[in-house]
């Protein structure tokens, strides 16, 4: 491993975060191919289209042209070495002429599993493995998780005001942090597959979820919500934007069936499942729906029912806390319907990775410890 391998790994990682939210069900990877000299030349950049098609190391290798012949290719997967809808990325690589491959982390998938890296060695070619494989492993964990878990990377954000409290609202959103950190939270939107809230936001918030940032209003994620009784309004901001986004509504199997129909009238995707103990629709099932269906990045952001019924069980991964100079004040909710704040802070399961300022408000990033 070189100095010059990681300054191309990171360029390549910068890559993979372009397609974050738009290449499912495929993980979003980067490419870098680099001709070897004194300096070395970046020859072309890619990354996993939207739908996930073409593949990072397409793209980059149809840029590069003849110019590929003898470079290095830096990817942060491991190659496909199967056929699916696309031929194999090793047999691209091998055939364009590549020398030698500097790939971060390897793919869990059955399909891929070593076999790629093993069918460019007997090639010919050399291989490097593991260059900033741990930033690589964070970046594709919602396939990992997939792949090995049959669920998607689980997210959750919060917002509250300087009292730890999250806002109750009164029909409408109402906001405890400024216009920066709302922009982050619609950044986090855009970034992931899909958002997932519970029918009491639906009814005291009346959401559209999408991404409103300028420019990115493609970039708007599946809306998820759980309503095990079927009781969203055709009226809803969320049924009125269905030209937005996609909208599945989870409920339980007993659901009104009449409701159903019209809500699938109306374009809507009605998903059942089971209920746990407390009759609540069971977060593990919900979850292994979404993987089968392609998901591999969801971000909860309401309300607290749900973000409680998803933490008590272990399924959430990472944690973005934006925390208010105002107090959300008496009307306020605790972040895990009975649980405050102090739960998650000193949770000995989570590292706080980063805090940082968005203006007047704080944003904390937490990861869950991986054993």
């Amino acid at each position: 491993m070189s100095t010059s391998d990681n300054y191309f790994m990171k360029s390549a990682l910068a890559m993979a975060r372009r397609g974050l939210g738009r290449t499912w069900p495929n993980p979003s990877v980067g490419a870098v191919i680099v001709r070897p000299g004194e300096p070395p030349e970046l020859v072309a950049r890619g990354w996993t289209m939207p739908g996930g098609r073409p593949h990072a190391e397409s793209v980059a290798l149809e840029k590069a042209g003849q110019r590929a012949r003898g470079c290095t290719l830096y990817v942060t997967l491991e190659p496909c070495a199967h056929h699916g809808k696309t031929p194999p990325c090793v047999d691209s690589i091998i055939n364009a002429g590549i020398s030698r491959v500097v790939c971060s982390a390897h793919d869990p998938d059955p399909r891929v599993a070593s076999t790629g890296i093993e069918k460019l060695r007997q090639a010919g070619l050399q291989v490097v493995e593991g260059v900033l494989a741990k930033q690589a492993e964070h970046l594709s964990l919602g396939h990992v998780l997939r792949v090995t878990n049959k669920r998607p990377l689980v997210q959750l954000k919060l917002a509250v005001g300087s009292d730890g409290l999250v806002s109750r609202g009164d029909g409408s959103p109402v906001w405890v942090t400024e216009e920066e950190a709302r922009a982050h939270g619609h950044l986090l939107r855009a970034h992931c597959d899909a958002i997932l809230a519970g029918r009491g936001t639906v009814e005291t918030d009346d959401p559209e979820l999408t991404c409103r940032l300028p420019g990115m209003g493609d970039r708007s994620p599946v809306r998820v919500i759980l309503d095990s009784r079927l009781r969203i309004k055709e009226d809803s901001k969320l049924v009125a934007s269905m030209n937005e986004a996609p909208l599945w509504v989870f409920c339980s199997m007993q659901s009104d069936k009449k409701a159903a129909s019209t809500l699938e009238a109306a374009g809507v995707n009605i998903l059942q499942v089971d209920q746990d103990g407390d009759g609540v629709l069971n977060p593990v099932s919900v979850l292994e729906e979404l993987a089968g269906r392609g998901i591999t990045r969801l971000l909860i952001e309401g309300g607290p029912s749900v973000a409680e019924s998803f933490w008590k069980l272990g399924l959430i991964d990472e944690i973005y806390l934006y925390q208010g100079i105002k107090p959300a004040g008496k009307a306020g909710l605790k972040v895990l319907s009975e649980t405050g704040l102090e739960v998650i802070v000193n949770s000995p399961s989570f590292t706080l990775e980063e805090t940082r300022a968005l203006g007047p408000d704080s944003l904390s990033f937490y990861r869950r410890h991986v054993v």
